[in-house]
């Protein structure tokens, strides 16, 4: 009989969120002014796929009051304008 070990979720509750990481890359990127960039540009650096990214700084715009958030464009993406609140 051989025993499968449950996937551990201790690293789970040690990583910050794909909302929190995100959140704070902007606030690292934004804190000497104002910032514009599509989705597709920081993914690598994020870690996150575009479309991931797309649909947290919709949550963002309403949670992360230590940032401005605006849908600035969209031309073949949306860019998104951030500065600090």
């Amino acid at each position: 009989m051989s025993a499968t070990a449950n996937p551990s979720t201790e690293t789970d509750v040690d990583s910050p969120s794909k909302e929190e990481r995100l959140k704070d890359f902007l606030l690292a990127k934004a804190q000497d002014g104002e910032l514009y960039f599509k989705s597709k540009f920081i993914a690598d650096e994020v870690g996150l796929s575009p479309k991931e990214i797309g649909a947290l700084m919709v949550k963002l715009t309403d949670s992360a009051s230590e940032l401005t958030i605006e849908k600035w464009s969209y031309t073949s993406a949306t860019t998104w304008r951030i500065e600090p609140a």
